[in-house]
């Protein structure tokens, strides 16, 4: 074989070398270990959250709570739609001249909290 492939034996290291070495690979051990605990911190604290709002629901629904109340429109007025979200229900009314408006009822407070205007240009 040629010189150049020759790899020289590999003399044992000084006893202080070795320390180092030693203490070196402990350290990148416990960098990992610090890393991995992080890591699985993070996707448990994610997967909590996405757990959270759904069981949330299932655990009022398991309950029986209801909440009940009456949203009170201007009279004559009629609802054409509705949309819930968390605990805001936005209504579509129709008012008894024919304008229609936007209004935001808020469920913990059991009151209409916004109204908007619907006008065509």
């Amino acid at each position: 074989m040629s010189d150049a492939f020759k790899e020289e034996d590999e003399k044992p290291l000084d006893p202080a070398m070795e320390k180092v070495r030693r203490k070196m690979v402990r350290l990148l051990g416990v960098s990992i270990a610090v890393m991995m605990v992080g890591l699985m911190a993070v996707l448990g604290a994610i997967v909590y959250k996405m757990n959270r709002s759904t069981s949330t629901v299932a655990a009022l629904s398991a309950d029986g709570v209801v909440t009940a109340g009456t949203i009170m429109l201007p009279k004559g007025a009629y609802l054409n739609g509705q949309s819930l979200s968390g605990d805001r229900i936005s209504l579509d009314v129709t008012l008894q001249g024919g304008a229609r408006e936007i209004e935001i009822f808020d469920m913990t407070t059991q009151r209409i909290i916004a109204r908007f205007s619907v006008k065509a240009e």
